[in-house]
């Protein structure tokens, strides 16, 4: 396991934000959650990405702006190093649509958002019990130079 574990919330709603990031301190402490408010700013992280390696994505589909969160997905996923951080869709839908469209363009889980601060406790106890505790996720490292990407443990 690691010590330090970073996630990427891209997610237009500043509260939804605000208690993932109080939940997390409780019950997932390893967990260092960067916020991402809209496709631009996801998009910047990605530009930094060899200094900013998340273990995971929490990606809400339905940002309220040009670009949408597949966009994003699929920004990602064009990426060598985005195929090998999961993403886990976040969307107050139940619409299978969106669930399939997401698993097409690559998410490793759809998820509806917990709607109160219990609900959100309970989702991300199992958070850190599936992607932190069980499931073996590739470290990514990075070299200096353009398309220098190499994954360790992969």
């Amino acid at each position: 396991m690691f010590a330090s574990f970073p996630i990427l919330l891209v997610d237009d709603d500043a509260a939804i934000a605000d208690i993932l990031k109080r939940v997390a301190e409780r019950v997932f402490p390893e967990a260092t959650i960067a916020h991402a408010r809209d496709f631009t700013e996801a998009a910047a992280f990605l530009a930094n990405v060899d200094k900013d390696v998340f273990r995971l994505v929490l990606l809400d589909i339905d940002l309220k702006t040009d670009s949408t969160g597949f966009d994003f997905l699929s920004l990602l996923r064009d990426q060598s190093y985005g195929q090998l951080v999961p993403v886990i869709v976040l969307s107050a839908s139940l619409e299978e649509s969106k669930a399939r469209e997401s698993y097409l363009r690559g998410a490793n889980a759809f998820t509806n958002k917990p709607f109160t601060y219990a609900a959100w406790k309970t989702y991300v106890e199992q958070l850190r019990a599936y992607w932190y505790e069980t499931v073996t996720i590739p470290q990514i490292r990075f070299r200096q130079g353009p398309d220098s990407f190499t994954p360790s443990n992969y």
